[in-house]
């Protein structure tokens, strides 16, 4: 167990003219990280959270030494709560703002100081409830940057939906999705909401247009206790073990 600990973490901040100046980011490096290398890497939303109450940086040691995936970065972006939902929902007054900040700025402040691959297919965006919401959208929006999402029970309402509707062929997008079945009734700050049935819509839109995904449901709530069992099945669903 003491390998999963020894947990090599980075703090970084991110200049920006797109939001408050500077954002601060954690980066995870892997067991025997060498600059020579190249690694793909996943970008989280809510990233103190992912590292906190997900604890994704031991689950991302464990997976790599114990069944030999290929190792990654994880880049953990902070939030500040009370700009959380102006930042990541797709009609908060900031959210063009962020994802302008995360394409023209934390993308290549990483990319300029960390041996990460730059092409879409080893960038995994990851994100809980509007954290989803935000990482699908930057995805939708910029196709050329983004195809792999990872969402924790999304917060897909009608206008994520609509943007789904509006799109195209999405066979070049890959999620993985979880929600949790006990998720019926969810009390938000902006409402409450049927996440199961937000969850189950926005399925039957992305596979319509032909995205590639893995749906799951779960006994569980819209909290980190589900999120955080869930987080190794994902990550393994994005870095496939070696076949033995």
């Amino acid at each position: 167990m003491s390998d999963y600990v020894k947990r090599t973490i980075i703090k970084e901040e991110v200049p920006s003219v797109h939001v408050d100046t500077p954002r601060s980011v954690k980066v995870y490096l892997p067991p025997g990280y060498n600059e020579l290398l190249s690694y793909p890497v996943v970008y989280c939303q809510d990233g103190n959270d992912f590292f906190t109450m997900g604890r994704i940086a031991t689950i991302a040691n464990q997976l790599i030494l114990e069944e030999g995936i290929e190792p990654f970065l994880v880049v953990g972006v902070s939030v500040d709560r009370s700009k959380r939902t102006s930042e990541y929902s797709p009609v908060g007054a900031k959210n063009a703002a962020y994802k302008r900040f995360f394409c023209e700025e934390l993308l290549p402040y990483i990319e300029e100081r960390y041996p990460v691959r730059r092409d879409k297919a080893s960038r995994v965006l990851a994100g809980d409830s509007l954290g989803g919401t935000v990482s699908l959208h930057l995805a939708l929006d910029h196709p050329e940057l983004f195809s792999q999402v990872l969402a924790l029970s999304g917060a897909f309402f009608q206008p994520t939906q609509a943007a789904i509707q509006n799109s195209g062929d999405l066979s070049w997008l890959r999620l993985w999705m979880v929600v949790g079945l006990d998720e019926t009734a969810v009390e938000t700050h902006i409402g409450t909401f049927d996440f199961v049935q937000w969850n189950r819509e926005a399925k039957t839109l992305l596979t319509d247009r032909n995205a590639s995904l893995s749906y799951s449901e779960k006994p569980g709530n819209h909290v980190w206790g589900l999120w955080q069992k869930e987080l190794p099945d994902a990550l393994r669903h994005f870095f496939p073990p070696p076949l033995i």
